[in-house]
């Protein structure tokens, strides 16, 4: 009885639970004071930094200029002794490998000085430059055992900071993760080229309208949904505990159809963690600024101010560490899957993108006039190309086993690649295929029945349902999921958009050289444009079968996994795309095809043994316990003589148990022959398509037909005996 046991305990710990943690009072140190106080910001900087150092720094940083090597040494004193003042012992470069978490190694500031004592020194070449083996990291063919060596490298434009332990702080150096050869084994690497891609391209096209900008950056807002459930249910779950989401699990009488999650009180034990979230996270200058409940039980969302897209990436990637360390201290787990639970919502990090200058123009503002804002439809033209032209890179920017659950399961957009503009950018859109556009349609007042309410008014609804909607000043990609960097999808956006900027520049300097009016020559370009690659535009329900349709009409591609999705970057034009704008060669290239199907057939042959060893281990013995206890029953009440023909229903009951029980265990057997079959191929080297092809079509059913009949199990096996935590104790006991 030790799996029914570890149940009730995990129920019995919960409603017994009082948090250890510390109150958080910000009263006593209200946000402005506490924010980015761990962090080695400009202001801290300027304080420490000799006045030519810190005007060299800032400019790379400002304006993406080579470093100094010469400064290093200044900068790696000043960043030890604050470091030193704050309490830290140590320092770390961290780094962004392919695995989608961070990873670091600490080094002492500790120098013995040969008497026996010791000094603490940090010199810049330690602040510039460390070293890893390389070939302990997902590589996708680039690194071999025998080819260990990898750098990290400083990152000057992300700012280093202290992270805070209960016996000691670090100096954490943020840090790109390069091999001996110098190709990128991360996801920060890649994101810093394709960030110099489209502030390059976007140059060259604001000059073309006359403006000088020394430097133009993409910003992202990613906004963060997770799920917060109790710890002892989650350890009382092997499949949450190692793949991250529940491989058995029947639907509970109450999911989300009640929609009174949405938005509702936020539950106290979840807002006290949320609140030590924020308050960490404002220490290390993350401006996190929205918090809610989210559609599904025990889900939540928080989201920040918009930064460029290298800063937002490492916040975002400190966002989901904190998100789980501090969720322990209050009892809980974070769940960072695309879909924990089945049957309600998954969870995605939507992707706000945007493009602006140094000088602090946003270029997807519309203003108040947009029809005459040719600047701004100019660079709208430009994505809605991009995005039709490249929507087999974006789509396996975001492909992942995971994911798959997700996208397209009517709660998360489809894995067809489409844009949503709105009624108001629609139109224009419209009118500018045709010519000029000539007017902007204005949404109407909304009267809300009563002179105390402010009357209501916006440009547009918004399509929850398109996977690349316009929102405003800014593109959401929807796609992105929970537990992803936000490097890939970034990386992959600024360089399709970096291509466009370039051909519609091209175009217009070819234009005006042949002597065209300017106003002339850009509604040509942009009509153009548009009559090539309105078909990406969707306004409608993405979910519908109706649109399916007519986007395999179309022509728009339908990747509906991963394995669909992956030969997509290997097509010659993405490479040389790629190769292009110098974000990824074609080893590098090559390389993320290789990881993300290594990760996707690794995942599933992860589920598929984890769910062999809980039937045979869990469900089966729990069944068979259940059987027996049914059958003596029967037998007791024949030998008490009661009339047998009054235990007809419970001689039925028994038997479509057994069989249930028998066809769980053939399913069972037929899995791990699947999973056998795999291995077999993965020693044998075979092609790591051909391997991710028969996950996809042999694992992955043989999964579903073993879930089904466990959760059928589930809903007849008595509950006292049923050993692993349920639905409707994990999303709603809190």
């Amino acid at each position: 009885m030790a799996s029914t046991n570890a149940r009730s305990a995990a129920i019995a710990a919960l409603t017994s639970f009082k948090s250890m943690a510390p109150r958080i009072h910000f009263a006593e140190t209200p946000i402005k004071d506490i924010f980015a106080s761990n962090v080695f910001n400009e202001e801290v900087q300027r304080e420490r930094l000799p006045k030519p150092v810190f005007e060299k720094l800032h400019e790379t940083i400002r304006n993406g200029a080579q470093i100094d090597p010469a400064i290093a040494d200044a900068v790696a004193v000043a960043m030890k002794d604050w470091a030193i003042e704050k309490g830290a012992t140590h320092y770390a470069h961290i780094f962004y490998p392919m695995t989608g978490v961070t990873a670091e190694k600490h080094d002492s500031f500790i120098q013995p000085t040969g008497d026996g004592k010791a000094i603490l020194d940090f010199s810049g070449k330690e602040l510039s430059q460390g070293e890893s083996d390389a070939s302990s990291f997902p590589s996708g063919g680039l690194r071999a055992t025998f080819e260990a060596r990898g750098y990290t490298a400083w990152d000057p434009t992300s700012p280093a900071y202290i992270l805070e332990n209960p016996n000691g702080t670090v100096l954490v150096i943020p840090t790109a993760f390069v091999s001996w050869t110098g190709e990128a084994l991360d996801q920060k690497t890649p994101l810093l080229r394709s960030m110099e891609a489209v502030s390059k391209s976007a140059i060259r096209l604001l000059n073309v309208f006359g403006k000088n900008s020394q430097k133009v950056f993409s910003t992202v807002g990613p906004e963060q949904e997770y799920f917060l459930i109790d710890k002892n249910f989650y350890y009382a779950r092997p499949d949450l505990l190692n793949a991250g989401r529940t491989l058995f699990g029947a639907r509970p009488p109450k999911g989300q159809e009640m929609e009174d999650h949405y938005f509702g009180s936020i539950p106290e034990r979840v807002l006290a963690c949320m609140l030590e979230v924020e308050h960490e996270l404002y220490k290390l200058g993350v401006p996190v600024k929205t918090r809610h409940n989210e559609v599904a039980p025990a889900q939540y969302e928080m989201a920040p101010v918009f930064e460029t897209s290298n800063l937002a990436h490492d916040h975002q990637m400190l966002t989901m560490e904190t998100l789980r360390r501090i969720a322990d201290k209050y009892g809980l787990a974070c769940l960072m899957h695309e879909k924990p639970f089945a049957g309600v919502n998954g969870s995605g990090k939507h992707n706000n993108w945007s493009l602006a200058t140094v000088e602090g123009e946003n270029l997807l503002n519309p203003g108040s006039t947009p029809h005459e804002n040719a600047q701004f439809l100019t660079f709208v033209c430009a994505v809605l190309r991009a995005v039709d032209k490249f929507a087999g890179v974006l789509r396996m920017s975001v492909a992942s086993a995971g994911n798959d659950h997700r996208l397209g399961s009517h709660e998360a957009p489809p894995a067809i690649i489409s844009v949503y503009l709105g009624d108001q950018l629609n139109d224009i859109i419209e009118q500018l295929e045709n010519g000029k556009p000539k007017s902007t349609k204005r949404g109407e007042d909304v009267w809300l029945g009563t002179r105390v309410l402010p009357k209501l008014r916006d440009a547009g609804d918004r399509n929850r349902t398109s996977p690349f909607a316009f929102t405003g000043n800014k593109f959401e990609f929807r796609a992105v999921s929970a537990g992803q960097s936000i490097a890939g999808p970034n990386t992959a956006l600024n360089t399709i958009v970096a291509e466009s900027l370039d051909y519609i520049a091209g175009k217009l300097e070819a234009e005006l050289v042949g002597g065209k009016e300017f106003n002339k020559a850009l509604h040509g370009v942009l009509s153009e444009i548009v009559k090539q690659h309105k078909r990406v535009i969707f306004n409608g329900d993405n979910y519908s079968d109706a649109w399916h349709a007519e986007a395999a009409k179309r022509g728009l591609p339908n990747f509906k996994t991963t394995v669909d999705a992956a030969p997509a970057i290997l097509t010659k034009e993405v490479v040389e795309l790629f190769g292009k704008y110098k974000v990824l060669n074609e080893r590098e290239v090559h390389s993320r095809y290789e990881i993300h199907l290594e990760n996707y057939k690794k995942r599933i042959n992860i589920e598929a043994q984890l769910m062999v060893s809980m039937a045979r281990t869990q469900i089966l013995p729990a069944a068979i316990r259940y059987q027996g206890e049914v059958a003596e029953s029967i037998v007791a009440a024949k030998t008490a003589g009661v009339n047998i023909g009054n235990l007809g229903e419970q001689e039925q009951s028994l038997s479509d148990l057994s069989k249930t029980i028998g066809e769980l265990q053939r399913k069972v057997t037929a899995l791990v022959q699947a999973t056998e079959h795999a291995a077999a191929s993965d020693e044998a080297d075979e092609d790591v398509l051909a391997q991710a092809t028969y996950s996809k079509e042999t694992i992955i059913p043989a999964m579903k037909a073993v879930r089904e009949l466990g959760d059928k199990l589930e809903t007849i096996v008595a509950d006292d005996l049923w050993p692993l935590p349920t639905y409707r104790e994990m999303l709603f006991i809190k």
